[in-house]
């Protein structure tokens, strides 16, 4: 009987943990400007319009701006539903941010290991590679830029 109290309380502790949502705040910076970038493209897709100049003015760079771009479209492509994102003045992350960030993090640490543990259960496997090149392409430019 004890065990099922101690696994009760695991239990309460994971459902605590998963109705707090992550802060933005605590992101690492590449991932901060890519949730950045997303609300951003997110808000222009809604208008209509091209983000990318906006994008570029905003991240400082066009070939930044490109990248995230081509992220964000190999998220659409490759994500079993459509992306939440947050608002974007919003200091919180939705659920599918916080992957994001995750994924971003991993090409970051060029951590592929890492990578496969964000998306593992929630990616189809043979869907994987494009979003991690793409990662890794917008962590290149990121450091390129800098």
């Amino acid at each position: 009987m004890p065990q099922n109290n101690i696994s009760h309380a695991a239990s309460q502790a994971v459902i605590a943990q998963l109705a707090k949502p992550p802060c933005a705040a605590d992101l690492d910076p590449i991932a901060a400007r890519f949730i950045y970038s997303l609300r951003l493209i997110a808000l222009h897709e809604r208008a209509k319009r091209d983000p990318v100049p906006e994008l570029a003015m905003r991240l400082g760079n066009v070939e930044v701006a490109a990248k995230s771009l081509a992220l964000a479209n190999a998220i659409s492509a490759t994500w079993p539903e459509n992306i939440r994102v947050s608002r974007f003045c919003c200091g919180y992350l939705s659920h599918d941010e916080a992957t994001i960030a995750a994924l971003t993090n991993s090409a970051a640490n060029r951590d592929p290991g890492m990578f496969e543990h964000a998306v593992a259960g929630f990616i189809r496997p043979d869907r994987t590679h494009r979003l991690w090149e793409a990662a890794l392409d917008l962590v290149t430019a990121e450091f390129r830029g800098c």
